[in-house]
């Protein structure tokens, strides 16, 4: 039974075998599944599990709800992560007004440079390359880059490097090769600088409205601007990673009586053998990740300036969905697990980095022809162990709206299979 509290949160009703309550953070007329209320409910049945949240945009999920964020005290649950472990958003930004670009040039550019779809190949790197970017991350890529491929052509190492603090996790976690399968890096080995398919695009952008100029002003954000934004995620390399480790809890829970509440739902405590090795090739995935939007930008950038000359590009923010972090929350430390949310650091939480003063960047796209939106975490944002949803809520159930528009698309079905070609 679903209990609205306030005008923001609805409570999940505490059932038996739920070791806690759970709560959704969502205002008045958002829609709520409830299949994704069930799985939200599995959840809390979790071992080590200390507290559950959904997402505005919560909605059904391989194992927990996509849009939910789930605390736990020593277990780590891979399907808690996903398959595309760190898909995530990057925002940057130009000096120029969108109504002085030509955006279809732009975009075929672009096209040029960056392979879209599945299973696409781009920047390739030998086996012992690869395994430096995937356990260092972005601070990797510089110490791989070779003459060859047009990516490292464009290349500027001061410039590069100055993105680094407007990374998450500053584009590196703690990675191990030896924790991923041959399959998981056979896959990978070419797949840096794609995009891939799915919900994932670059989008060319206007900035329409500022709510708040200060804020704005410090990002170097203005109306009209003409600005671009990157989702994407660790592609083949990460869905490997996901499944592999899904496969092993799955194995360990059988073998030591684990007990899962659903069968998706398999754990490996963090201390075990496999729970390490499982954090340890999640972190190869987010590292790639973190990579493979970095090359994109660079090939990005590259296109642009070949089309408007050598103007100032800017990097906002990059940031995660789908990971597991260890953080502290109510003293005592987690592992929470954010699958389809962004973490919303407030201003204490980003002591000693240059967002101290105003919180964590959050990017939240829309869904296609709508508005994205750009904002930052505040304190307040412990409520819900620090997270807020990564995309757009539902009005309506996937059933309601079928068949149903309430207004003409920004573009046809055929001009973005054509995008997508």
């Amino acid at each position: 039974m679903l209990r609205r509290v306030d005008e923001n949160i609805i409570a999940v009703e505490q059932e038996p075998g739920m070791a806690v309550p759970c709560r959704i953070l969502a205002r008045e007329g958002i829609e709520v599944e409830d299949s994704s209320v069930r799985q939200l409910k599995d959840a809390c049945r979790l071992p080590g599990v200390v507290e559950v949240w959904g997402m505005p945009d919560i909605h059904q999920g391989y194992g927990v709800p996509i849009g939910c964020v789930v605390g736990l005290d020593g277990y780590l649950v891979p399907a808690a992560a996903g398959y595309d472990i760190n898909c995530g958003m990057r925002l940057m930004t130009t000096p120029l007004l969108l109504k002085d670009v030509d955006v279809k040039a732009i975009a075929e550019r672009i096209h040029n440079f960056i392979p879209l779809g599945e299973g696409k190949r781009n920047v390739e790197l030998s086996q012992d390359d690869f395994a430096v970017v995937i356990e260092a991350g972005v601070p990797g890529l510089f110490a791989v880059r070779h003459r060859g491929h047009r990516v490292w052509n464009c290349w500027n190492d001061e410039e590069e490097k100055q993105v680094l603090s407007r990374i998450e996790s500053r584009g590196s976690l703690e990675g191990k090769a030896s924790a991923v399968s041959s399959t998981a890096l056979e896959r990978g080995l070419a797949q840096l600088g794609t995009l891939g398919g799915g919900n994932h695009f670059i989008e060319l952008q206007k900035v329409q409205h500022i709510y708040d100029a200060r804020l704005a002003g410090r990002f170097g954000l203005f109306e009209g601007q003409f600005v671009f934004m990157i989702h994407s995620g660790s592609r083949g390399f990460g869905h490997q990673n996901g499944d592999d480790y899904m496969k092993i809890a799955r194995r360990y829970d059988d073998a030591h009586g684990g007990g899962q509440p659903g069968n998706q739902l398999c754990f490996l405590p963090a201390e075990s053998e496999e729970g390490k090795n499982y954090l340890a090739a999640m972190s190869c995935s987010a590292n790639f990740a973190f990579a493979n939007r970095q090359l994109m930008a660079v090939l990005v950038k590259a296109a642009l300036r070949e089309i408007l000359g050598d103007i100032a590009i800017n990097l906002v923010y990059d940031v995660a969905h789908n990971i597991i972090k260890y953080e502290e929350h109510r003293g005592k430390y987690l592992y929470v697990h954010r699958k389809g949310a962004t973490r919303a650091f407030g201003p204490k939480r980003m002591a000693g980095s240059i967002f101290a003063d105003i919180g964590q960047p959050i990017l939240t796209p829309g869904s296609m022809g709508t508005a994205s939106y750009f904002m930052v975490g505040l304190d307040g944002s412990e409520l819900t162990l620090a997270s807020v949803n990564h995309g757009a809520g539902r009005v309506m159930s996937r059933t309601e709206a079928r068949g149903k528009k309430k207004r003409q698309a920004a573009i046809s079905d055929s001009e973005f299979a054509k995008s997508m070609e």
